[in-house]
């Protein structure tokens, strides 16, 4: 790729989270109902049934077009996009065309350290497909299709970016930020294993210090973030080679194939003409008032970025962490907890980073480990508190912080008490260390040796020695100054 630029644009599909369909009263939580039993008249598309906009669903696209800085059009409509295929109930998609809700926005991403923003095109409305089962009989072998209808009509917000990104990298982070954004806003669950957020992106190359834009190509069928990655990884690296052997690339769709690595062609890309949009005459225009969207902003809840820049302020977190700990609004809710807790009992300015610090490593290994999110496990905000309150008392040390931090997450038990029944309590006081320190200077002569002969980190090891005498109990700074004291005692005598 040193002779071309990458240029990409985004179209990502999120399901909201509303009671109902987006037309019909119809329930939308399909995912573990019987199949066809979300169904109703609107829905199969039967003659003589009228759709009705869902209100929710609109308040929720509205949030969505302010959290992305979009301009938030006064009057919208609903468009039919036509096409035949058989996951399409009523032969063709409510969707809009030529007045979004929302357009002219933007998502602002760090990529390798650096600032970018992508801007938004526009960001509408519609409504998502039935879903098709493509089997086989196991007798036969003949294969077969079966339709499930109770997906059509969920709402589905569609998030267009303008070609303004220039690497699979700079993709995925919008993504991210876009998913995290949703899932702030608690309008969509955003899970792309579960389907409810689903990305497509439209890829093309030109030769670098080109203004015109090369032949676009749209890579369907990714799953995950790092799907996307290698796709469009691979979709640029193929068209590069296309042309570098005198070829030419053509507009179409391509499939991504997970376990293959590669994109395969499914049809030639469709333009707006192919769909013959026209104004959706069952449906009224859509009338947003100023009145309604200034009340809707004033709901909006602090965003990721405002979340971010905040924590750095208040909680004087390195702007990694800060990422990190805002990635979901669970994991900033249970971070913020911890810290409010463990300065209710008394922490000091360190209690933000350390609650940041077990939060992310500890913690995090743990959930992960588990399959379940941090907020979601045994170890409360409060607990985490009284933990970090024993590490800075010095009751507990590091390492048996570690253990009593697993325990907790198995047992359901507070700090206290996992220290306690598993004897993990830090020894801080000199004179129950001062034998082990004594008998770690009468153990070892050459390590004392090195250190009159002035190598100072052989000190180190015999505090080590302390330690391990101790099980790891011993309050390494006592220790290390007990040590300290003996060998200083036989220097002087020197």
């Amino acid at each position: 790729m040193d002779d071309y630029e990458l240029v990409i644009g985004l179209e990502a599909h999120a399901q909201l989270r509303t009671r109902s369909k987006m037309y019909c009263a119809c329930p939308a939580d399909y995912q573990d109902a019987a199949p066809n039993t979300r169904v109703c008249p609107v829905c199969l598309g039967l003659p003589g049934s009228l759709p009705v906009i869902n209100r929710e669903a609109i308040k929720s696209i509205v949030k969505i077009g302010l959290a992305l800085h979009c301009s938030i059009a006064e009057r919208s409509k609903f468009d039919r996009k036509n096409y035949p295929y058989p996951d399409l109930m009523k032969g063709y998609q409510i969707s809009q065309y030529d007045l979004p809700v929302c357009a002219d926005g933007r998502l602002d991403v760090e990529v390798d350290g650096a600032a970018r923003r992508v801007g938004i095109e526009r960001v509408h409305m519609e409504e998502d497909v039935a879903k098709l089962s493509h089997l086989s009989d196991p007798a036969s072998g003949e294969g077969y299709s079966l339709i499930d209808v109770n997906r059509s009509g969920v709402p589905l917000v569609e998030m267009v970016t303008r070609p303004d990104i220039r690497s699979a990298e700079e993709a995925r982070q919008c993504l991210m930020a876009y998913q995290t954004i949703l899932r702030y806003l608690g309008v969509s669950t955003a899970n792309m294993d579960e389907g409810s957020f689903r990305c497509d992106a439209n890829v093309s190359i030109r030769p670098k210090g080109s203004e015109a834009f090369g032949t676009k190509v749209e890579v369907k069928n990714m799953n995950s973030f790092r799907s996307v990655f290698r796709a469009i990884e691979h979709e640029a690296e193929r068209q590069a080679e296309t042309l570098r052997s005198g070829g030419r690339v053509v507009q179409e769709t391509r499939g991504w194939l997970e376990d293959k690595g590669v994109t395969v062609s499914l049809r030639s890309k469709e333009e707006a003409n192919d769909y013959r949009y026209f104004p959706e005459p069952d449906l009224p225009p859509l009338s947003i008032a100023p009145a309604w969207v200034a009340e809707i902003a004033e709901l909006l809840p602090e965003l990721p970025e405002e979340r971010k820049r905040r924590f750095i302020a208040e909680h004087g977190l390195p702007a990694y962490d800060a990422s990190l700990l805002t990635a979901s609004p669970g994991l900033a809710d249970y971070y913020e907890a911890a810290v409010a807790a463990a300065r209710a009992q008394g922490g000091t300015e360190r209690t933000a980073k350390a609650a940041a610090n077990w939060t992310i490593t500890e913690l995090g290994r743990l959930a992960n480990e588990a399959h379940i999110e941090i907020h979601e496990s045994p170890v409360t905000p409060e607990r985490l508190a009284e933990l970090l309150g024993l590490l800075e008392s010095g009751e507990l040390g590091t390492a048996q912080a570690k253990r009593a931090v697993e325990a907790m997450f198995q047992t359901d038990k507070s700090a206290r008490d996992v220290m306690t029944d598993l004897g993990l309590q830090q020894i801080t006081d000199s004179g129950e260390l001062a034998g082990a320190a004594a008998q770690a200077v009468a153990d070892n002569p050459q390590a004392v040796a090195d250190y009159l002969a002035g190598k100072e980190t052989a000190a180190k090891f015999l505090v080590g020695q302390v330690m391990k005498a101790t099980r790891g109990k011993a309050n390494p700074s006592v220790a290390a100054e007990l040590v300290a004291e003996r060998l200083n005692a036989m220097k002087a005598q020197e």
